[in-house]
């Protein structure tokens, strides 16, 4: 007979004990997904194996599954690095971020499933192209290529093309890495153009997959002006651009400053602009004049930081308040009231509300009294545990409290001497035990204005 109740109780037990039992941690971020390329998103896991010692396979439905595709051995107790590998379907017509759910299964085939968001992109959406300005004196231009992605591009081929000038280049570009080309000039391929703005485009191969970029290039206009700019401030940031024209003839003159959608709001120009041009999430600002000989045309441009950081500031206070306010187990909320007595004794009618965040052990709640009070003896709710006169101490004690439980402790106290003025309660002290561990937490105080009261008997 004992036998046979082993046998079944280990029956029932096994299941538990051979179940998968890990705790997995995400180490990367922004992972990226190149779709048109077929490049997997990289994911960096610390899986912590709590449990015994165990093989562990990682798949899932969504793209063309996880890599590695075989099981990884992991130690009871141990914490292994893991990265897997996200391969897209180049057929999908899936783009941005997504969500989707992986598994991972020991080899009792108990498994859990976890999800994870990746940003599915094609090839062109992976680069940053920007270039210097050029004026009719430059010799060279710089041109800038980021990688916005979180992958490692190996010989890439890029060509940059423009009315100024053809480039090629072939490199490789790191994650959020930056490279800049300084190209050369020919001065007759542009002795004709006029000032403003022209097409830059470029041209990315990289695994047999191309992709095609645009951008601008600033021509501006130099001439005869002398131009100067100045540059101060840090949270009320100042610009000063100066066109002096140190000709003999009147110069008509183009400036066109660049602000981002966020910036142009706490931006402030004198002289306005003559026009406002709005390209993606960028705002183009440009001014058009006649300068005399001799004169100079002054465009100041002012922008104050101080409210966004004043916004900042108060966003950051409250989160803080959050996450202190968040952080309780047990609140506690305490309120006074007058209470209406037959012979107009001063009485006052104590309301502690208390409320269980998480599951709670061993809670004793203690309130004090100011020594000129006493307790009435009739209590409207919870009974307390323990009443000390002489102490002037009031106990409730409970076993536990379930998470989102509430319980509503109240009782009178009163004086035979009348109180005028402000009468204050000390907080109200919880001491209680979360997963073994002794923990604490007070509620606000209490206070009550008012004036003399006569004596007289409490109501019941």
């Amino acid at each position: 007979m004992k036998k046979i109740l082993f046998i079944l109780a280990l029956a029932i037990l096994l299941p538990s004990i051979l179940a998968i039992n890990i705790s997995v941690e995400k180490q990367s971020s922004n992972e990226v997904m190149i779709v048109d390329v077929g490049e997997a998103a990289i994911i960096n896991l610390k899986v912590t194996n709590v449990g015994e010692a165990d093989k562990l396979l990682f798949y899932t439905f969504f793209g063309q599954g996880i890599e590695p595709a075989q099981r990884i051995d992991i130690n009871q107790g141990e914490i292994k690095n893991v990265q897997l590998k996200v391969s897209p379907r180049q057929d999908s017509a899936l783009r941005g971020f997504s969500t989707f759910e992986y598994f991972i299964q020991a080899l009792d085939k108990t498994q859990i499933s976890k999800k994870l968001t990746i940003n599915l992109i094609d090839l062109k959406e992976a680069f940053e192209i920007d270039s210097q300005e050029i004026n009719p004196e430059s010799n060279t231009i710089k041109v800038y290529i980021s990688n916005k992605a979180g992958i490692d591009f190996k010989d890439l081929k890029v060509s940059f093309n423009s009315v100024f000038f053809k480039s090629d280049q072939k490199f490789s570009l790191g994650p959020d890495e930056k490279k800049v080309f300084e190209i050369n000039l020919n001065k007759e391929d542009f002795n004709t153009l006029v000032a403003g703005f022209y097409t830059l485009k470029t041209e990315i191969e990289y695994k047999e997959v191309t992709a095609e970029l645009e951008s601008q290039i600033k021509f501006v206009e130099k001439d005869l002006l002398q131009s100067t700019k100045k540059d101060y401030g840090f949270i009320v940031k100042t610009q000063i651009i100066e066109k002096t024209n140190e000709g003999n003839k009147i110069t008509s003159s183009t400036t066109t400053i660049k602000k981002n959608i966020l910036s142009r709001l706490f931006t402030t120009f004198n002289p306005e602009p003559s026009n406002v041009e709005r390209q993606g999430f960028d705002v183009y600002y440009t001014w058009n004049y006649q300068v005399n000989p001799g004169e100079t045309a002054k465009i100041k441009i002012k922008t104050n930081w101080i409210l966004p950081f004043i916004i900042l500031i108060l966003i950051i206070a409250i989160l803080v308040i959050v996450r202190k306010y968040s952080e309780k187990d047990l609140i506690l909320r305490k309120r006074i009231s007058f209470v209406h007595a037959k012979g107009g004794e001063f009485a006052l009618k104590v309301t502690i509300m208390v409320k269980a965040r998480r599951y709670l052990e061993r809670i004793n709640i203690i309130d004090r009294l100011p020594p000129l009070v006493k307790i009435y003896e009739k209590f409207l709710h919870e009974k307390p545990s323990r009443v000390d006169e002489h102490k002037k101490r009031i106990e409730w004690s409970f076993k536990k409290l379930e998470e989102g439980e509430r319980r509503v402790l109240s009782y009178i106290v009163y004086s035979k001497v009348g109180v005028l003025g402000k009468f204050a309660l000390p907080a109200t002290t919880a001491i209680y035990e979360k997963e073994g561990k002794i923990r604490e937490s007070n509620s606000n105080k209490a206070y009550f204005v008012s004036e003399q009261v006569g004596k007289g008997r409490l109501k019941d």
